[in-house]
């Protein structure tokens, strides 16, 4: 017999509390409640949760206190705030903390219900990576990866700071994850922030914070991410999206280890080590002007190099059938095999995406494939043409290794690619299942076969993408 799944709800409202257990227990969650501080604090101790809610204002304390108490306690459990309709600044507070999403009152049932599907997969992730050892995560036995866990276990002892290069989808984040967490700091804050998707004008605001009324809109004091990485290790992904200006405040603060918030008139201490990582050449960015030489020595203290997948083909079945194993166990359902001639064509492709771009294959491949196997036909790789300039130009050596990376066969043209794929193809693959479902008024079965796929494949696609 399956043990269901278990949600703690922490509000002080009784008719949210009620609201919350009727619809999670309609979901199969058997859920408990509590309705202040020390009620959670006591039920977090004595019960494993594989979700909780926390109301943001209780009689005894705030909600931030249990999303941090999760957070340094019990990682695997996701976190969500309950917050005031329009109250933004408190979500993104809880964020910071380390909530993985919020919701709104009053509360929409429908986004409710997605973001506990949400919960429960990403407690399944965390759960996965908290049962085995960090360096376990970097998977792959190739001497290039080896020698990657061997350079981060030493420079995870060091404070100084790490500068981590290497093409997009090879996992850059999670080697900052590694130096964080078996460094000193482990027992800190890891704040990760990407630097390309904070607006300019709010970008000094976000990362030293403001006081009240310091320009329109500022209502209250506010905690930038400096303050929220204090203790810990704040990375800095895509680094070369800064613009000049705040690579100049950057650099003051690395220098001078305080930050003032705008509107303040004293600056304030901050204990922080400084990781960061970018897809991009910064040297030649340094180069051409677009990046501060100063600001990238300050950074580039060490560089650690994460190689592309297309240079370690011996780690992609392992890869793949690890992937595969995750993938099935978040729909209850036993991995297929990868066929001998469906794992061939793994691993002769060169895998311009990298370790991102194996898993959104296996994804697919697991949705497509009708039995126990997954063959060729259902990984339905690019052809050779299709990935030509997604790699670097043939007989060039590669940014990052300096070895030539680009296979021989690959010849031909490429339209322009959009210029963040999973997330272009999932925009594609809701718009269309929406509209087949509308024309077949949600009748699923008609719909799988008016898009020409098997009632299970589009199962798994209404479940990844949180359609109901």
């Amino acid at each position: 017999m399956t043990t269901p799944r278990t949600a703690l709800i922490v509000d002080d409202e009784r008719d949210i509390r009620e609201l919350l257990v009727l619809t999670l227990g309609r979901m199969g969650l058997r859920v408990d409640t509590a309705a202040d501080v020390a009620q959670a604090r006591a039920m977090l101790e004595a019960n494993r949760y594989d979700l909780c809610f926390t109301d943001m204002r209780l009689p005894d304390g705030s909600g931030h206190s249990i999303i941090e108490l999760i957070a340094q306690r019990f990682p695997e459990t996701p976190v969500a705030m309950i917050t005031a309709h329009g109250n933004v600044d408190a979500a993104v507070e809880a964020l910071k903390a380390g909530a993985f999403d919020f919701v709104s009152k009053p509360v929409d049932l429908a986004v409710l219900r997605r973001l506990v599907q949400n919960a429960l997969r990403l407690g399944e992730e965390r759960r996965a990576q908290h049962d085995n050892s960090s360096a376990s995560r970097l998977q792959g036995e190739s001497p290039a990866m080896q020698a990657l866990r061997a350079t981060i276990a030493k420079v995870a002892r060091s404070q100084a700071p790490v500068y981590i290069s290497g093409e997009s989808g090879v996992g850059k984040e999670l080697v900052a994850r590694l130096i964080h967490e078996q460094g000193p700091r482990a027992a800190g804050p890891f704040v990760p922030v990407n630097c390309g998707a904070i607006p300019a004008e709010l970008m000094e605001s976000e990362f030293f914070g403001h006081k009240k009324g310091s320009f329109t809109g500022a209502h209250g004091d506010k905690e930038g991410l400096f303050q929220a990485a204090h203790g810990g290790t704040l990375f800095l992904d895509e680094v070369a999206e800064l613009p000049l200006h705040m690579q100049v405040k950057l650099l003051r603060v690395i220098q001078e280890k305080s930050v003032r918030p705008v509107g303040a008139n004293i600056e304030s201490p901050v204990d922080v080590r400084i990781l960061s990582a970018t897809h991009k050449n910064l040297a030649q960015l340094v180069e051409e002007g677009r990046f501060r030489h100063d600001l990238f020595y300050r950074i580039n203290v060490i560089e650690l190099v994460v190689p592309p997948l297309r240079q370690r083909h011996a780690d992609i079945p392992g890869l793949a059938q690890s992937i595969l194993a995750r993938l099935a166990a978040e729909l209850g359902e036993t991995p297929p095999v990868i066929t001998p001639q469906a794992m061939a064509q793994l691993t002769a492709y060169p895998f311009p995406g990298n370790v991102r771009e194996l898993e959104n294959i296996l994804e697919r491949a697991l949705a497509l494939s009708d039995g126990s196997e997954i063959d060729p036909d259902d990984l339905r790789l690019p052809m050779p043409r299709d990935v030509e300039t997604a790699l670097p130009a043939e007989n060039t050596p590669d940014p990052y290794s300096g070895a030539l990376a680009r296979p021989a066969f690959v010849t031909g043209q490429q339209p322009a690619v959009p210029t963040d794929l999973p997330d272009y193809i999932e925009r594609m693959e809701r718009d269309v299942i929406m509209k087949a479902l509308e024309e077949c008024r949600y009748n699923k079965t008609r719909a799988a076969a008016k898009l020409g796929i098997t009632f299970r494949a589009l199962r798994y696609k209404l479940k990844k993408l949180g359609i109901d």
